[in-house]
């Protein structure tokens, strides 16, 4: 069987779009959510309409995506308990990968699921929030991403050095404790500065994350292709990292929330965006 390290050691490996976009453009309802409380809380919608998350994870594959991520961008119980959802936090992570796998499993050709961790609401080098507690939320959505069945792990959107390097501790204490090892995964975004929001430049990015020993480092979300080639451009003069794979994944354009998440003034149509990223 092949592997996901052994296509990504051969070929460029094609990830989904987004996930946010896909489940607003089906218009969910309070109902939806359970209940006005809850309304704004896209990870509930994998327990709540597991349909469209299977639907949508379909929609990639058939599209031509080798990997589809997870619903779990704020899965943890830190960001679940603005909801009072903490404790839903592991099988949330469980059945999200679960679903992934079971759509994987139904094409014919290797198909992977990696699992979303996103950067939550509280930044810890700004004191939002402890090491401790920050650690204890991330491993329990480690554990129900491996779970529920992910084929690699990505911390993605990443804001903040130390956010990255306690969601790395997570994930290798996860895998250990589970005794499976995942590809570990690292995606931090930038501002239109060309730093991340905490001021961090891609120099220290790359000085902080090689001691880590992630399998993929890269740049997602914050702005367009333009800017997001620009970044990865070392300022300090250091040679590129050897044994970590580049990623980048960014949007068409900035977006803008007209009453929906929407593309933004200057969004780059398919076709064009591909051929820029």
């Amino acid at each position: 069987m092949t592997t996901l390290d052994e296509i990504l050691r051969n070929k460029v490996l094609l990830l989904d779009g987004g996930m946010g976009t896909q489940i607003f453009a089906r218009k969910p309802t309070v109902e939806d959510y359970g209940g006005a409380a809850l309304e704004g809380c896209v990870d509930l919608l994998t327990e709540r309409r597991p349909q469209w998350i299977r639907e949508i994870h379909e929609s990639y594959f058939k599209a031509g995506a080798d990997a589809v991520e997870t619903n779990t961008f704020g899965a943890n119980p830190l960001v679940l308990g603005d909801f009072g959802l903490s404790a839903k936090a592991y099988d949330l992570n469980v059945q999200a990968a679960s679903i992934a796998k079971e759509v994987a499993r139904s094409f014919d050709r290797p198909r992977f699921v990696i699992g979303s961790v996103g950067p939550g609401t509280k930044l810890i080098t700004l004191g939002h929030v402890s090491y401790t507690e920050l650690l204890a939320s991330y491993r329990v959505q480690m554990d129900g991403l491996l779970e529920g069945g992910a084929d690699a792990i990505l911390i993605e959107t990443c804001q903040d050095l130390g956010q990255i390097k306690v969601a790395v501790r997570a994930a290798r204490e996860a895998m250990a404790a589970k005794k499976r090892r995942v590809p570990l995964w690292v995606q931090a975004t930038v501002e239109t500065t060309g730093t991340l929001l905490v001021g961090s430049d891609i120099s220290a990015v790359l000085t902080s994350v090689e001691p880590l020993g992630i399998d993929v480092l890269g740049l997602n979300c914050g702005t367009g292709p333009d800017e997001m080639h620009a970044a990865p451009a070392d300022p300090g003069g250091n040679e590129p990292l050897s044994h970590q794979l580049p990623a980048q994944r960014g949007p068409a354009g900035k977006p803008r929330w007209p009453g929906g998440l929407s593309p933004g003034p200057g969004a780059l149509r398919p076709e064009s965006a591909a051929r820029r990223f």
